[in-house]
């Protein structure tokens, strides 16, 4: 795939294809050359150009395209909300997190929504995943996009920041608890700029089991949640309200309960304040764990999903918080025969990650030496992650996500990437179809709308082409 030699040749090499009109906004004046292959190369450049300016013009021309063809980033707010009111339900909206390949993924689950006539669907990027995919959220947002572009898909785009997640030692150290609280208001603004209109706090990390009232165990809980509530509200674009989902159990510790969830809402509500739009959904612990437990042979130890808490959760979050519901995490490693259940009791979303990665890591067609080099990788570089009694299997079963970041070229430029990509899609045409997202277009574009106006931090397209 070839780079750009700086930003003229950037704009030479599209000038056909767009303009900017007397108002600066981007206007599409060849349409086939952005639903063809010149978009993938644009896609590169928006990832890997070594010039910050080339990059940055990059990704400007991907969303103003994107706008332009009819494809916007918004918040999934007023469907939830609907939800909430009972006014809709039936389906559980899949929210993935792409590691990497992320246009190829992304163009995968396009092509699957297509078919299906699916919209109700969320691509996710969480805080730690920013570190170890080295993607910061303008990249991700990119990549998404342009895989709109490139499979024809119009509508609402929901991106979302998954698990701006408090680290608790941090928190609990006063020279800290400070700079911890200021990176994920750092995030929370570079996310919003980047378009991403979705943003799931994590302060369950905060919770204290250890405290005998339930209220005292979710304090800290509610009241950093609420404070990125405002802080979110605070900074919103003009027009919207960002969808904002808060957590009660941290995933893979101790089942939530209703009881949690009272008292999480309870003081959340009371720390929140009066006239600020709060929680869009509650995420819970039900029994999973992020990416499964590995076992020492291979393989992923079943997991022990609770699905009437996940119900009764569920239930009383729509019915006395008019919040669309729970949502489970650490899902994606289930049998696929059990999908069907989320949306049959009315889990408002799911989170999926590992699966997909699993499927391109252990595909047939997966290149041995490429393999090897990241199995390396993560013995030279994680070992201090590696547990007593832990099998080698099981450790880099844990750590090989880690290699997305380190090993992003090699993968993006994999031979047999389109044979691997067959399989992850017919995954997600398994999943949208047993979560009973296909023929949602019709419901989201009813509730969601998008905002008109390009991003602030939108590098402008050259004014003087025409």
């Amino acid at each position: 795939m070839d780079l750009y030699q700086g930003r003229a040749d950037l704009e030479a090499k599209w000038n056909g294809a767009v303009r900017r009109d007397g108002t600066g906004s981007l206007r599409v004046r060849d349409e086939n050359a952005l639903r063809g292959a010149a978009t993938d190369e644009l896609a590169y450049n928006a990832v890997f150009n070594k010039d910050p300016a080339t990059l940055e013009v990059a990704r400007a021309l991907i969303r103003g395209a994107a706008a332009a063809l009819g494809v916007r980033t918004a918040s999934i707010k007023a469907l939830y909300d609907a939800r909430g009111r009972g006014e809709i339900g039936g389906f559980t909206v899949p929210a993935i997190n792409i590691r990497g390949l992320t246009y190829d993924i992304a163009r995968a689950a396009f092509r699957v929504a297509k078919r299906t006539d699916a919209a109700a669907m969320v691509f996710e990027l969480a805080r730690s995943e920013v570190g170890y995919t080295f993607q910061r959220p303008g990249e991700y947002a990119s990549c998404v996009l342009a895989a709109a572009i490139r499979e024809d898909f119009e509508g609402p785009l929901f991106l979302q920041g998954d698990h701006y997640q408090v680290d608790a030692a941090k928190f609990a150290d006063a020279r800290t608890r400070e700079p911890e609280l200021q990176a994920i208001r750092d995030l929370i603004v570079e996310a919003i700029a980047d378009g991403i209109y979705n943003i799931d706090i994590d302060s369950s990390t905060l919770v204290d089991v250890s405290k005998p009232k339930v209220a005292d165990q979710q304090r800290n809980n509610y009241v950093v949640c609420a404070h990125f509530t405002r802080f979110i509200r605070e900074r919103q674009p003009a027009g919207m309200t960002i969808s904002i989902g808060g957590e009660i159990g941290e995933v893979g510790r101790q089942n939530s309960t209703i009881e949690d969830l009272d008292a999480f809402m309870a003081g959340y509500r009371r720390d929140l304040g009066e006239n600020v739009a709060g929680l869009s959904k509650i995420a819970v612990q039900t029994g999973t764990s992020h990416g499964g437990i590995p076992l020492a042979g291979g393989g992923v130890a079943p997991a022990k999903l609770d699905f009437t808490s996940l119900e009764d959760l569920s239930r009383v979050a729509r019915e006395k918080y008019a919040l669309a519901g729970a949502v489970q995490h650490g899902a994606s490693t289930l049998p696929s025969a059990l999908f069907h259940r989320f949306p049959k009791i009315e889990t408002a979303e799911i989170h999926l990650a590992t699966q997909l990665q699993n499927i391109v890591f252990d595909h047939p067609k997966f290149p041995e030496d490429l393999r090897k080099k990241m199995s390396a990788w993560c013995g030279e570089n994680r070992r201090m992650d590696w547990k007593d009694g832990e099998t080698e299997t099981q450790f880099l079963y844990r750590t090989r996500k880690r290699t997305w970041g380190p090993f992003k070229e090699q993968l993006w430029d994999l031979d047999e990437k389109q044979t691997i990509m067959r399989d992850v899609e017919a995954e997600l045409e398994l999943l949208w179809r047993q979560l009973n997202v296909v023929e949602t277009r019709e419901v989201v574009e009813k509730y969601v709308s998008t905002p008109r106006d390009e991003p602030s931090n939108d590098v402008r397209w050259n004014p003087e082409l025409n």
